[in-house]
């Protein structure tokens, strides 16, 4: 499994960067007069000044610089101002809680804590006294980051070319099972993984990216934001992700990176739109999706087939199109699987979709779908990559079982957890994902769940929850599912109800639309229901659900629900829900 890695360490990809893009842009920021763009070369100039001024601060060689802060400039800068001293990056989510900020300050040990605002100042500054290694917290608004500049600009230094096992980052995971764990990322187990991305994905041409992932995470941190430096592309930096859909027509991307959550609600908003219009339109957009469909698996088309195809094109699809800027080809989906249906559909409206699949653990890339696809699957090993099943895990059956992970991507380990490192170690090197799968006839990788998620009912049979979620939660008229049935005869579910979709339907169909009343009408549990089954039809008869509750507040982060990432926290999901999900095996027992 060896690997020749063009780039050994992230300075090197910035270095080469400005040498082969100097004058093209590279970030752009949203102002009051339009998106103002910084070049590879002057950005190079501010990493530099920002160096200088983390020196004067006393960052040196293996010191740690936290930073809590949404995708900006700023946080860019001191990243790479903070690798070129051989000091490690440890980054956070504004929308953390701040419980969670005070226990990274304090398990990193941080010298020098960077925050978006004075908002996040302040609440830092107040836990300081409790944070003894913790020296300065400086502010990017307000002055902080313009002084460090000036600073550094005043006093420059000499920049270091990092070794390949000097740590890059510790990025914390987000704690769905307890408190978040330090994963240490080399300069080479990101490094290498961005080489081999840009050895199997070669983009051409000018390309430009809509950065709206929470560069906190390593999808977006590690894999996004280093291959666009590779790429020489041009990254346009939304400050607020409910503003994507304005500034896509003002950026027109070329591609994409983001979550299955974001393609899913792209799925769900499309079909709307169409269900909107009249009849034939709504019979013409299926057939071409339809036929589309058919054509990539080689089927022969139908006359009506060749027609609808175009025809779908000019009059439907290339207006979806527009909306995402009209120029986007590449859709780059990671950090959980993507449904195969919505796979195709976002294909099928002609933006490629290559789907990848990694962890934090792994550097955030282990496969990938390029340069060969097959939609359905996470790809292939990306080089230097290797992927072995563990078909022990409990229950398993057939080609499935754990993923075990392989090669220059994975983890240096857990920060300061030497135990809990081994726990996820094979004895030869390997990483236990936690990830159920298998490996096809011809290599490519399939994702079936979670090992922690899985549990057993009555009757002996396993179920993943997690597919079956994901296909009940592409219903237009269901944001969120979590399935439960531990030790029970079958399964039910907690049903977050799309409250505006569900009030269209009733209006429809003459009933009040008040969200109060709105759930509790028998004709939305029968809609429901029915949505439950339609999304149910292609699992064992076992895995569905026969039952559900229905609450009209959203899992969030805010409400302890989901982590940053949008992953559901099940053990908090269950300390609320479970005695009404247990309520409902007991009616049926009584009925």
């Amino acid at each position: 499994m060896s690997y020749h890695s063009r780039y050994s360490n992230l300075c090197e990809i910035l270095q080469r960067g400005v040498e082969r893009f100097g004058h093209k842009p590279l970030f752009g920021t949203r102002t009051a007069a339009g998106w103002q763009w910084t070049t590879y070369g002057e950005f190079a100039e501010l990493v530099h000044q920002a160096a200088g001024g983390l020196t004067a601060l006393g960052v040196g060689e293996g010191d740690r610089v936290a930073c809590i802060s949404n995708n900006r400039l700023e946080w860019a800068v001191c990243a790479h101002a903070t690798y070129a001293l051989r000091a490690a990056y440890v980054p956070m989510y504004e929308a953390q809680l701040e419980e969670d900020w005070r226990f990274i300050l304090n398990d990193c040990g941080a010298k020098v804590c960077l925050t978006a605002n004075e908002g996040i100042r302040y609440r830092i500054d107040r836990m300081q006294k409790d944070l003894p290694e913790l020296a300065h917290v400086l502010c990017f608004e307000g002055g902080g980051y313009s002084d460090l500049l000036a600073t550094g600009k005043a006093a420059p230094v000499t920049l270091c070319d990092p070794k390949r096992d000097d740590l890059a980052s510790i990025i914390y995971t987000s704690g769905t099972t307890g408190q978040p764990k330090g994963v240490c990322l080399t300069h080479y187990n990101v490094a290498a993984n961005v080489s081999a991305i840009l050895d199997v994905a070669p983009l051409v041409g000018e390309e430009r990216a809509l950065s709206f992932l929470p560069w906190a995470h390593v999808f977006g941190g590690a894999v996004e934001l280093n291959a666009m430096l590779g790429y020489g592309a041009a990254v346009a930096i939304c400050d607020d992700t409910r503003k994507l859909l304005d500034y896509l027509p003002e950026v027109q991307p070329t591609l994409m990176f983001a979550v299955p959550r974001i393609w899913n609600r792209v799925y769900d908003g499309v079909n709307k739109q169409i269900a909107a219009k009249p009849k034939p339109i709504q019979r013409l957009f299926a057939r071409a999706m339809k036929a589309k469909s058919k054509r990539k698996r080689g089927q022969p088309l139908s006359t009506k087939d060749r027609i609808a195809i175009p025809l779908a094109d000019k009059l439907i699809l290339s207006k979806v199109v527009a909306r995402f800027g009209g120029r986007l080809r590449f859709a780059f989906s990671g950090a959980a699987a993507l449904s195969t249906e919505v796979a195709e559909f976002i294909d099928n409206l002609g933006i490629q979709v290559h789907e990848g699949y990694g962890m934090t653990e792994s550097s955030g890339g282990t496969t990938a779908n390029a340069p060969n696809r097959r939609i359905g699957s996470v790809g292939r090993p990306l080089p230097g990559m290797e992927v072995r099943i563990d078909k022990d895990a409990p229950g398993t059956t057939g080609d499935e079982g754990e993923i075990i992970i392989y090669g220059t991507g994975v983890m240096a380990g857990y920060y300061k957890r030497e135990e809990e490192t081994r726990a996820v170690m094979t004895e030869d090197g390997g990483l236990r994902s936690g990830d159920l799968g298998f490996v096809d006839d011809e290599g490519f990788v399939h994702i079936t769940g979670r090992v922690k998620e899985l549990f057993k009912l009555t009757n002996g049979k396993y179920v993943a929850p997690a597919p079956l979620e994901e296909s009940i939660q592409l219903s237009p008229y269901i944001a969120q599912c979590v399935v439960y049935g531990s030790d029970q005869p079958y399964n039910v579910a907690l049903i977050v109800p799309d409250v505006a979709a569900l009030a269209e339907w009733a209006k429809e169909q003459g009933l009040t639309t008040r969200p109060d009343a709105l759930v509790d009408l028998p004709q939305v549990r029968t809609l429901l229901r029915e949505e439950i089954e339609r999304a149910s039809r292609d699992f064992k008869g076992f895995e569905t659900v026969r039952d559900f509750i229905v609450d009209t507040e959203e899992l969030t982060p805010d409400n302890g629900m989901l982590t940053p990432t949008l992953k559901v926290k099940r053990r908090n999901v269950m300390a609320k829900y479970e005695p009404q999900l247990q309520a409902l095996y007991q009616q049926h027992a009584v009925a």
